[in-house]
């Protein structure tokens, strides 16, 4: 776990965070975890689905982005849909923590809004999107929200999202020279002609491509809505 924070960070923790107890964690479908925050800090808070938090990892200054999948003001219970990749301070975090481990968090604050986003949506992304759709699902239970998502290991996918509830989800398998992504672009033409709007998250050049095409088959701006969760070799938070 990271090293505890220095004198100016633990002042900035106090000043902009919001202090939280880890009161679960759920081990899902492979890499996984769902993982419940609790504290007085998290009542009464305003939240959007679509919204992101920041959660130091030691440090004010060094911090890992997530979109909770939930919170409830009134109980001050929020939880996070966590995936372990990699080696770096987010899946360390993510793979290590245990109830009782106490938590500093940033937020929530503005990320993404689709609450004004007109028609069905399709949540386009990958495996760290699969909660965002999990929120926006559940925002509106009577509102269609199918998820398309490019991942590494389909079946932990398949199986994370059925324990969330998804069941409007298309998986498409990372293949070398990215050849999955046409598959994911011949979607568009028929979801854009039933008049969905596109939420976009995830990688930063699958975002890119997705635009390009939505743009080609005149969908407006109105109806297409981003954020780009990570890009190869970036770190740290959005």
């Amino acid at each position: 776990m990271a090293r505890a924070p220095g004198p100016i960070s633990q002042a900035l923790i106090r000043l902009l965070m919001k202090r939280a107890t880890v009161s679960a964690v759920e081990q899902l479908a492979g890499p996984f975890r769902l993982i419940t925050l609790e504290g007085p800090a998290l009542e009464g808070v305003g939240w959007t689905p679509g919204q992101k938090i920041q959660i130091a990892m030691g440090s004010a200054f060094t911090a890992r982005t997530y979109t909770p999948i939930e919170w409830n003001p009134l109980t001050g219970r929020a939880c996070i849909l966590g995936y372990v990749h990699g080696d770096g301070p987010g899946s360390a975090w993510v793979r290590d923590v245990a109830p009782g481990d106490v938590c500093d968090i940033f937020g929530p604050r503005s990320s993404l809004d689709a609450s004004r986003m007109a028609g069905p949506l399709a949540v386009f992304g990958d495996e760290t999107s699969i909660g965002l759709a999990h929120a926006l699902a559940y925002q509106d239970r009577s509102r269609s929200v199918a998820g398309y998502f490019e991942v590494g290991d389909a079946e932990s996918s398949c199986l994370a999202s059925e324990q969330l509830g998804l069941d409007r989800v298309a998986l498409f398998g990372r293949v070398p020279g990215e050849a999955h992504l046409d598959e994911m672009l011949d979607r568009l033409d028929g979801l854009a002609a039933a008049g969905a709007s596109f939420v976009l998250t995830g990688k930063a050049g699958t975002i890119q491509q997705l635009r390009r095409e939505l743009k080609r088959l005149g969908v407006p701006g109105s109806r297409i809505a981003t954020k780009a969760y990570w890009a190869p070799g970036k770190t740290g938070p959005d």
